[in-house]
């Protein structure tokens, strides 16, 4: 993880609650890794995907990744979200989506905070299919203000078929910023949430 950007203290208790075992999430995040304990269970069985070929895109410890990376499992979730892993690609256990439902109702936030302020690039990570919203909404809140945008979740991601830039924002420390994606608007298919990743640009 960059020594840059550290997430908020929702953020790091639960990657101690991770990190020490608890019940509510798996003992070993590196082989089985953590799932959000609010969320609706996974569907289909291990190794049932759609298109096996992406699963080479997958990656299963986000610590591996540049920046801050937060999965899921770091988010707080508003309306009930539900588990999959069918569509590869993604990262750590699987994906979230909105059941097709409750639109308007349904929100995943991920909060962070920096340590070194400047401009920082924001990504978003899903899979991509027909069944996707075309017209997702997500929202960066960063030292200027917000900026929402809807982005093409049946589009695959320009950057390794799993993440898509949202731009470059600023950030500064001592400021705990966000991004949501949200399924306001979202009524023509499944909204998707994943994991965030945040990068220091070098100017």
């Amino acid at each position: 993880m960059n020594e840059s950007v550290l997430p908020s203290k929702l953020m790091t208790a639960l990657s101690l609650a991770v990190l020490i075992g608890s019940a509510a999430y798996a003992k070993d995040p590196i082989t089985s890794p953590p799932k959000h304990p609010l969320a609706v269970s996974n569907i289909h069985p291990p190794g049932k995907v759609d298109v096996a070929d992406n699963l080479q895109f997958c990656v299963k410890d986000p610590d591996t990744l540049t920046g801050l990376v937060l999965d899921e499992v770091n988010a707080e979730l508003i309306g009930k979200w539900q588990y999959s892993t069918h569509t590869p690609p993604y990262v750590g256990y699987g994906y979230l989506h909105d059941q097709n439902e409750g639109k308007g109702e349904k929100k995943v936030i991920y909060r962070f905070q920096v340590i070194i302020p400047g401009r920082y690039e924001v990504r978003i990570s899903h899979c991509y299919n027909v069944r996707r919203s075309e017209s997702t909404l997500v929202t960066v809140s960063h030292a200027r203000g917000r900026r929402s945008v809807r982005i093409n979740q049946q589009e695959m991601p320009e950057i390794g078929q799993l993440w898509r830039s949202l731009g470059d924002y600023q950030f500064r420390p001592g400021k705990t910023n966000s991004v949501t994606i949200s399924n306001r608007g979202a009524n023509d298919g499944y909204v998707i949430a994943d994991a965030i990743q945040v990068i220091k640009l070098k100017k």
